[in-house]
Protein backbone atom coordinates (compact mmCIF):
# COMPACT_ATOMS: atom_id res chain seq x y z
CA UNK A 1 0.00 0.00 0.00
CA UNK A 2 1.33 3.45 -0.93
CA UNK A 3 2.18 5.84 1.90
CA UNK A 4 -0.63 8.24 2.80
CA UNK A 5 0.04 11.93 2.14
CA UNK A 6 -1.42 14.84 4.08
CA UNK A 7 -1.54 18.63 3.82
CA UNK A 8 0.03 20.36 6.82
CA UNK A 9 0.71 23.91 5.62
CA UNK A 10 -0.81 26.58 3.37
CA UNK A 11 0.77 29.76 2.02
CA UNK A 12 -1.27 32.05 -0.21
CA UNK A 13 -0.45 35.27 -2.06
CA UNK A 14 -3.64 36.16 -3.92
CA UNK A 15 -5.57 39.06 -5.43
CA UNK A 16 -8.11 38.79 -2.62
CA UNK A 17 -5.63 38.68 0.23
CA UNK A 18 -2.25 37.52 1.52
CA UNK A 19 -2.15 34.61 3.92
CA UNK A 20 -4.69 31.83 4.25
CA UNK A 21 -6.92 33.72 6.67
CA UNK A 22 -7.39 36.80 4.46
CA UNK A 23 -7.76 34.60 1.39
CA UNK A 24 -10.43 32.44 2.99
CA UNK A 25 -12.34 35.36 4.50
CA UNK A 26 -12.56 37.01 1.06
CA UNK A 27 -13.81 33.82 -0.58
CA UNK A 28 -16.47 33.24 2.04
CA UNK A 29 -17.66 36.84 1.77
CA UNK A 30 -17.72 36.66 -2.03
CA UNK A 31 -15.27 39.52 -2.40
CA UNK A 32 -13.86 40.07 -5.91
CA UNK A 33 -10.21 40.95 -6.49
CA UNK A 34 -10.80 42.21 -10.02
CA UNK A 35 -10.02 45.88 -10.67
CA UNK A 36 -8.82 48.10 -13.49
CA UNK A 37 -5.18 47.38 -14.25
CA UNK A 38 -2.70 49.58 -12.35
CA UNK A 39 0.64 47.97 -13.24
CA UNK A 40 0.75 49.63 -16.69
CA UNK A 41 -1.38 51.82 -18.91
CA UNK A 42 -3.95 49.44 -20.39
CA UNK A 43 -6.16 52.12 -21.94
CA UNK A 44 -5.49 50.90 -25.50
CA UNK A 45 -6.27 47.28 -24.72
CA UNK A 46 -9.68 45.75 -25.31
CA UNK A 47 -9.41 44.27 -21.82
CA UNK A 48 -8.39 46.77 -19.14
CA UNK A 49 -9.10 44.75 -16.00
CA UNK A 50 -7.27 42.09 -14.01
CA UNK A 51 -6.95 40.57 -10.55
CA UNK A 52 -3.67 42.06 -9.32
CA UNK A 53 -1.98 41.32 -6.02
CA UNK A 54 -2.14 44.76 -4.52
CA UNK A 55 -0.62 44.43 -1.08
CA UNK A 56 2.60 42.58 -1.81
CA UNK A 57 5.96 43.80 -0.48
CA UNK A 58 8.66 41.27 -1.46
CA UNK A 59 11.05 42.66 1.13
CA UNK A 60 8.69 41.45 3.85
CA UNK A 61 9.74 37.93 2.86
CA UNK A 62 13.01 38.15 0.94
CA UNK A 63 16.32 39.98 1.31
CA UNK A 64 16.20 43.21 -0.71
CA UNK A 65 19.22 42.33 -2.86
CA UNK A 66 17.89 38.86 -3.63
CA UNK A 67 14.40 40.16 -4.36
CA UNK A 68 15.80 42.47 -7.05
CA UNK A 69 17.22 39.43 -8.82
CA UNK A 70 13.85 37.68 -8.95
CA UNK A 71 10.97 38.07 -11.35
CA UNK A 72 7.69 38.90 -9.64
CA UNK A 73 6.44 35.31 -10.04
CA UNK A 74 9.49 34.01 -8.18
CA UNK A 75 8.97 36.56 -5.41
CA UNK A 76 5.41 35.28 -5.08
CA UNK A 77 6.64 31.67 -4.99
CA UNK A 78 9.26 32.24 -2.30
CA UNK A 79 6.87 34.33 -0.19
CA UNK A 80 4.11 31.71 -0.42
CA UNK A 81 6.58 28.97 0.51
CA UNK A 82 7.73 30.92 3.56
CA UNK A 83 4.11 31.39 4.64
CA UNK A 84 3.38 27.70 4.10
CA UNK A 85 6.39 26.54 6.14
CA UNK A 86 5.45 28.91 8.93
CA UNK A 87 1.85 27.69 8.83
CA UNK A 88 3.06 24.08 9.00
CA UNK A 89 5.18 24.97 12.06
CA UNK A 90 8.11 23.14 10.53
CA UNK A 91 11.53 23.79 12.00
CA UNK A 92 13.55 23.45 8.80
CA UNK A 93 16.80 22.92 10.71
CA UNK A 94 15.25 19.78 12.21
CA UNK A 95 14.39 18.31 8.80
CA UNK A 96 16.45 15.84 6.80
CA UNK A 97 16.88 18.25 3.92
CA UNK A 98 17.71 15.42 1.52
CA UNK A 99 14.13 14.26 2.06
CA UNK A 100 12.44 17.61 1.32
CA UNK A 101 11.58 18.65 -2.24
CA UNK A 102 9.73 21.24 -4.29
CA UNK A 103 7.48 20.87 -7.34
CA UNK A 104 5.73 23.99 -8.58
CA UNK A 105 3.47 24.75 -11.49
CA UNK A 106 4.00 27.79 -13.69
CA UNK A 107 2.38 28.47 -17.03
CA UNK A 108 4.52 31.30 -18.41
CA UNK A 109 7.34 32.26 -16.02
CA UNK A 110 9.13 35.58 -16.01
CA UNK A 111 7.40 37.27 -18.90
CA UNK A 112 7.67 40.64 -17.14
CA UNK A 113 11.43 40.28 -17.09
CA UNK A 114 11.40 39.15 -20.72
CA UNK A 115 9.49 42.24 -21.80
CA UNK A 116 11.66 44.60 -19.76
CA UNK A 117 14.93 43.21 -21.09
CA UNK A 118 13.62 43.16 -24.66
CA UNK A 119 13.01 46.90 -24.29
CA UNK A 120 16.58 47.28 -23.00
CA UNK A 121 17.94 45.38 -26.00
CA UNK A 122 16.00 47.49 -28.48
CA UNK A 123 16.64 50.85 -26.85
CA UNK A 124 20.18 50.46 -25.45
CA UNK A 125 21.76 47.50 -27.24
CA UNK A 126 22.82 43.95 -26.37
CA UNK A 127 25.58 44.92 -23.95
CA UNK A 128 23.05 46.46 -21.54
CA UNK A 129 20.90 43.35 -21.15
CA UNK A 130 21.02 42.16 -17.53
CA UNK A 131 23.20 39.15 -16.67
CA UNK A 132 20.26 38.04 -14.54
CA UNK A 133 17.89 38.09 -17.52
CA UNK A 134 17.84 34.33 -18.15
CA UNK A 135 17.75 33.10 -14.53
CA UNK A 136 15.05 35.65 -13.72
CA UNK A 137 12.92 34.64 -16.69
CA UNK A 138 12.96 30.85 -16.73
CA UNK A 139 9.88 29.20 -15.31
CA UNK A 140 11.68 26.74 -13.03
CA UNK A 141 13.27 29.44 -10.91
CA UNK A 142 10.41 29.62 -8.40
CA UNK A 143 11.01 26.03 -7.34
CA UNK A 144 14.77 26.52 -7.58
CA UNK A 145 14.79 29.59 -5.34
CA UNK A 146 12.62 27.96 -2.68
CA UNK A 147 15.15 25.12 -2.46
CA UNK A 148 18.11 27.52 -2.43
CA UNK A 149 16.53 29.60 0.31
CA UNK A 150 15.89 26.65 2.60
CA UNK A 151 18.60 24.20 1.44
CA UNK A 152 16.14 21.53 0.36
CA UNK A 153 18.13 18.91 -1.55
CA UNK A 154 15.26 16.57 -2.47
CA UNK A 155 13.39 16.27 -5.79
CA UNK A 156 12.90 19.64 -7.44
CA UNK A 157 11.09 20.46 -10.68
CA UNK A 158 8.54 22.66 -12.38
CA UNK A 159 5.50 21.55 -14.34
CA UNK A 160 4.39 23.64 -17.33
CA UNK A 161 0.98 22.53 -18.57
CA UNK A 162 -0.66 25.93 -19.03
CA UNK A 163 -3.62 26.39 -16.67
CA UNK A 164 -3.36 22.83 -15.35
CA UNK A 165 0.24 23.35 -14.19
CA UNK A 166 -0.41 23.54 -10.45
CA UNK A 167 -2.79 20.60 -10.42
CA UNK A 168 -0.13 18.52 -12.13
CA UNK A 169 2.55 19.86 -9.77
CA UNK A 170 0.58 18.91 -6.65
CA UNK A 171 -0.22 15.53 -8.16
CA UNK A 172 3.43 14.86 -8.99
CA UNK A 173 4.54 15.94 -5.51
CA UNK A 174 1.94 13.52 -4.11
CA UNK A 175 3.42 10.74 -6.25
CA UNK A 176 7.00 11.56 -5.16
CA UNK A 177 6.04 11.00 -1.51
CA UNK A 178 4.06 7.89 -2.41
CA UNK A 179 7.15 6.49 -4.18
CA UNK A 180 9.18 7.05 -1.03
CA UNK A 181 11.49 9.65 -2.59
CA UNK A 182 10.71 12.38 -0.03
CA UNK A 183 9.01 12.92 3.31
CA UNK A 184 8.00 16.54 2.73
CA UNK A 185 7.15 18.34 -0.51
CA UNK A 186 6.37 22.00 -1.07
CA UNK A 187 4.05 22.29 -4.04
CA UNK A 188 1.54 24.54 -5.74
CA UNK A 189 2.17 27.28 -8.27
CA UNK A 190 3.12 30.86 -9.00
CA UNK A 191 2.34 33.24 -11.86
CA UNK A 192 2.76 36.94 -12.59
CA UNK A 193 1.67 37.47 -16.18
CA UNK A 194 -0.29 40.71 -15.97
CA UNK A 195 2.02 42.38 -18.49
CA UNK A 196 1.40 44.26 -21.74
CA UNK A 197 2.52 41.49 -24.10
CA UNK A 198 0.69 38.72 -22.24
CA UNK A 199 -2.47 40.79 -22.04
CA UNK A 200 -2.23 41.67 -25.73
CA UNK A 201 -1.82 38.01 -26.60
CA UNK A 202 -4.88 36.93 -24.66
CA UNK A 203 -6.84 39.88 -26.08
CA UNK A 204 -5.87 38.81 -29.59
CA UNK A 205 -7.27 35.36 -28.84
CA UNK A 206 -10.54 36.99 -27.74
CA UNK A 207 -10.35 34.86 -24.62
CA UNK A 208 -10.80 37.61 -22.04
CA UNK A 209 -13.72 39.52 -20.63
CA UNK A 210 -14.13 43.05 -21.93
CA UNK A 211 -16.53 44.09 -19.20
CA UNK A 212 -14.21 46.97 -18.34
CA UNK A 213 -16.85 49.18 -16.78
CA UNK A 214 -17.82 46.56 -14.21
CA UNK A 215 -14.56 44.89 -13.16
CA UNK A 216 -15.94 43.17 -10.09
CA UNK A 217 -18.74 41.64 -12.16
CA UNK A 218 -16.59 40.65 -15.11
CA UNK A 219 -15.69 37.11 -14.09
CA UNK A 220 -18.98 35.18 -14.04
CA UNK A 221 -18.40 31.45 -14.49
CA UNK A 222 -21.38 29.40 -15.68
CA UNK A 223 -23.52 32.55 -16.08
CA UNK A 224 -25.26 32.89 -19.45
CA UNK A 225 -23.74 36.39 -19.87
CA UNK A 226 -20.12 35.30 -19.35
CA UNK A 227 -17.79 36.77 -21.96
CA UNK A 228 -14.31 35.48 -21.12
CA UNK A 229 -11.81 35.04 -18.32
CA UNK A 230 -10.09 37.68 -16.20
CA UNK A 231 -6.35 37.24 -15.72
CA UNK A 232 -5.01 37.10 -12.18
CA UNK A 233 -1.66 36.69 -10.47
CA UNK A 234 -0.25 35.25 -7.26
CA UNK A 235 0.95 32.01 -5.74
CA UNK A 236 -0.09 29.26 -3.39
CA UNK A 237 2.17 26.66 -1.79
CA UNK A 238 0.99 23.60 0.10
CA UNK A 239 3.16 21.57 2.44
CA UNK A 240 2.58 17.88 1.75
CA UNK A 241 3.94 15.30 4.16
CA UNK A 242 4.09 11.56 4.45
CA UNK A 243 1.49 10.79 7.10
CA UNK A 244 3.90 9.09 9.49
CA UNK A 245 6.29 12.03 9.25
CA UNK A 246 3.51 14.48 10.08
CA UNK A 247 2.25 12.40 12.99
CA UNK A 248 5.75 11.97 14.41
CA UNK A 249 6.24 15.71 14.74
CA UNK A 250 2.69 16.34 15.96
CA UNK A 251 1.69 18.37 12.93
CA UNK A 252 -1.76 19.84 12.42
CA UNK A 253 -3.31 18.03 9.47
CA UNK A 254 -5.68 19.96 7.23
CA UNK A 255 -6.65 17.13 4.89
CA UNK A 256 -5.38 14.09 3.07
CA UNK A 257 -4.42 14.07 -0.60
CA UNK A 258 -6.57 11.16 -1.72
CA UNK A 259 -6.36 11.01 -5.50
CA UNK A 260 -4.80 12.38 -8.67
CA UNK A 261 -5.84 11.80 -12.26
CA UNK A 262 -4.68 13.26 -15.54
CA UNK A 263 -5.45 13.02 -19.23
CA UNK A 264 -5.06 14.84 -22.53
CA UNK A 265 -7.85 15.85 -24.91
CA UNK A 266 -5.51 15.27 -27.87
CA UNK A 267 -7.88 17.54 -29.76
CA UNK A 268 -6.87 21.23 -30.17
CA UNK A 269 -4.24 23.72 -28.98
CA UNK A 270 -6.72 25.96 -27.15
CA UNK A 271 -10.27 24.59 -27.43
CA UNK A 272 -11.40 21.77 -25.12
CA UNK A 273 -12.66 18.48 -26.44
CA UNK A 274 -16.26 19.52 -27.26
CA UNK A 275 -17.91 16.58 -25.52
CA UNK A 276 -15.80 16.86 -22.35
CA UNK A 277 -14.29 13.40 -22.66
CA UNK A 278 -10.76 14.47 -21.69
CA UNK A 279 -11.78 16.31 -18.52
CA UNK A 280 -14.08 13.43 -17.61
CA UNK A 281 -11.21 10.95 -17.89
CA UNK A 282 -9.08 13.01 -15.49
CA UNK A 283 -11.89 13.11 -12.92
CA UNK A 284 -12.66 9.39 -13.31
CA UNK A 285 -8.99 8.48 -12.93
CA UNK A 286 -8.67 10.62 -9.80
CA UNK A 287 -11.71 8.92 -8.28
CA UNK A 288 -10.27 5.51 -9.10
CA UNK A 289 -6.92 6.53 -7.60
CA UNK A 290 -8.70 7.66 -4.42
CA UNK A 291 -10.88 4.51 -4.40
CA UNK A 292 -13.95 6.69 -4.06
CA UNK A 293 -17.36 6.42 -5.65
CA UNK A 294 -18.74 9.53 -7.42
CA UNK A 295 -21.49 9.94 -4.83
CA UNK A 296 -18.87 10.29 -2.09
CA UNK A 297 -17.74 13.68 -3.47
CA UNK A 298 -19.17 16.60 -1.48
CA UNK A 299 -17.79 19.55 -3.43
CA UNK A 300 -16.22 20.29 -6.82
CA UNK A 301 -13.99 23.34 -7.22
CA UNK A 302 -14.41 23.76 -10.97
CA UNK A 303 -11.84 25.08 -13.39
CA UNK A 304 -14.70 27.44 -14.27
CA UNK A 305 -12.91 30.13 -16.24
CA UNK A 306 -15.93 32.19 -17.31
CA UNK A 307 -15.27 31.51 -20.99
CA UNK A 308 -18.34 30.35 -22.95
CA UNK A 309 -16.79 27.06 -24.08
CA UNK A 310 -14.88 26.00 -20.95
CA UNK A 311 -17.82 26.22 -18.58
CA UNK A 312 -20.17 24.38 -20.94
CA UNK A 313 -17.69 21.57 -21.58
CA UNK A 314 -16.67 21.21 -17.93
CA UNK A 315 -20.35 20.91 -17.03
CA UNK A 316 -20.71 18.14 -19.63
CA UNK A 317 -17.63 16.38 -18.24
CA UNK A 318 -18.99 16.47 -14.69
CA UNK A 319 -22.24 14.92 -15.92
CA UNK A 320 -20.31 12.15 -17.71
CA UNK A 321 -18.57 11.17 -14.50
CA UNK A 322 -21.30 11.74 -11.93
CA UNK A 323 -24.46 11.01 -13.92
CA UNK A 324 -27.66 12.12 -12.19
CA UNK A 325 -25.67 12.68 -8.99
CA UNK A 326 -24.03 15.65 -10.74
CA UNK A 327 -27.14 17.71 -10.00
CA UNK A 328 -26.70 17.12 -6.26
CA UNK A 329 -23.03 18.13 -5.94
CA UNK A 330 -22.21 21.76 -5.14
CA UNK A 331 -19.88 23.07 -7.88
CA UNK A 332 -18.27 26.48 -7.56
CA UNK A 333 -15.62 28.51 -9.30
CA UNK A 334 -13.46 30.60 -7.00
CA UNK A 335 -12.02 32.24 -10.12
CA UNK A 336 -15.13 34.40 -9.99
CA UNK A 337 -13.31 36.21 -7.15
CA UNK A 338 -9.59 35.60 -7.70
CA UNK A 339 -9.51 35.81 -11.47
CA UNK A 340 -7.61 33.18 -13.41
CA UNK A 341 -4.06 32.74 -12.10
CA UNK A 342 -3.11 30.59 -15.12
CA UNK A 343 -0.34 28.24 -13.99
CA UNK A 344 -0.95 29.10 -10.34
CA UNK A 345 -4.72 28.57 -10.48
CA UNK A 346 -4.64 24.99 -9.26
CA UNK A 347 -2.55 25.99 -6.25
CA UNK A 348 -4.97 28.48 -4.76
CA UNK A 349 -7.93 26.30 -5.74
CA UNK A 350 -6.36 23.37 -3.89
CA UNK A 351 -6.00 25.68 -0.89
CA UNK A 352 -9.68 26.60 -1.25
CA UNK A 353 -10.65 22.90 -1.26
CA UNK A 354 -8.58 22.18 1.84
CA UNK A 355 -10.04 25.17 3.67
CA UNK A 356 -13.53 24.16 2.60
CA UNK A 357 -13.00 20.80 4.30
CA UNK A 358 -11.51 22.50 7.36
CA UNK A 359 -14.24 25.08 7.85
CA UNK A 360 -17.28 23.22 6.51
CA UNK A 361 -18.06 26.03 4.10
CA UNK A 362 -18.30 25.98 0.31
CA UNK A 363 -17.19 29.24 -1.33
CA UNK A 364 -19.59 30.68 -3.88
CA UNK A 365 -19.55 31.43 -7.57
CA UNK A 366 -20.17 35.15 -7.52
CA UNK A 367 -21.75 37.16 -10.36
CA UNK A 368 -24.09 34.30 -11.15
CA UNK A 369 -27.23 36.11 -12.34
CA UNK A 370 -28.44 34.54 -15.58
CA UNK A 371 -28.97 30.77 -15.77
CA UNK A 372 -27.53 29.08 -18.84
CA UNK A 373 -29.50 26.00 -19.97
CA UNK A 374 -26.20 24.39 -20.97
CA UNK A 375 -24.78 24.95 -17.47
CA UNK A 376 -27.50 23.57 -15.24
CA UNK A 377 -25.71 22.27 -12.13
CA UNK A 378 -25.68 23.69 -8.60
CA UNK A 379 -22.99 26.38 -8.86
CA UNK A 380 -23.42 27.71 -5.29
CA UNK A 381 -24.54 31.09 -6.64
CA UNK A 382 -23.33 34.29 -5.01
CA UNK A 383 -23.26 33.24 -1.36
CA UNK A 384 -21.11 30.78 0.54
CA UNK A 385 -22.86 27.70 1.85
CA UNK A 386 -22.24 25.86 5.11
CA UNK A 387 -21.93 22.14 4.45
CA UNK A 388 -20.11 19.05 5.64
CA UNK A 389 -17.29 18.60 3.14
CA UNK A 390 -15.44 15.32 3.57
CA UNK A 391 -14.27 15.00 -0.03
CA UNK A 392 -13.41 17.89 -2.36
CA UNK A 393 -12.40 17.58 -6.01
CA UNK A 394 -10.48 20.24 -7.95
CA UNK A 395 -10.17 20.43 -11.75
CA UNK A 396 -7.40 22.05 -13.78
CA UNK A 397 -7.79 22.25 -17.56
CA UNK A 398 -5.07 23.76 -19.74
CA UNK A 399 -4.35 24.82 -23.32
CA UNK A 400 -2.94 21.87 -25.21
CA UNK A 401 -5.72 19.70 -23.81
CA UNK A 402 -3.99 19.08 -20.48
CA UNK A 403 -6.38 17.95 -17.74
CA UNK A 404 -5.55 17.21 -14.10
CA UNK A 405 -7.84 16.49 -11.17
CA UNK A 406 -6.97 16.37 -7.48
CA UNK A 407 -9.05 14.94 -4.65
CA UNK A 408 -8.68 15.97 -1.01
CA UNK A 409 -10.29 14.10 1.86
CA UNK A 410 -10.98 14.90 5.48
CA UNK A 411 -8.47 13.39 7.92
CA UNK A 412 -9.04 11.07 9.66
CA UNK A 413 -11.45 9.34 7.29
Amino acid sequence: MSPRVVVTGLGVISPVGTGKEAFWEALVKGRSGVRRITRFDASEFKTQIAAEVGDFDPEAYIDKKEARRMDRFTQFAVAAANLALSDAAIATEALDRDRVGVVLGCGIGGIGTFEEQTRVLVSRGPNRVSPFFVPMMIANMGAGYIAIYHRFYGPNSTVVTACASSNHAIGEAFRIIQRGEADVMLTGGAEAAITPVALAGFCAMKAMSTRNDEPEKACRPFDAARDGFVIGEGAAVLVLERLEHALARGARIYAEVAGYGQSCDAYHITAPDPDGAGAAKAMARALADARLRPEEVDYINAHGTSTPLNDKVETMAIKKVFGEFAYRIPVSSTKSMTGHLLGAAGGIEAAACVLSITHGVIPPTINYENPDPECDLDYVPNEARRAQVDVALSNGLGFGGHNATLIFKRFPA
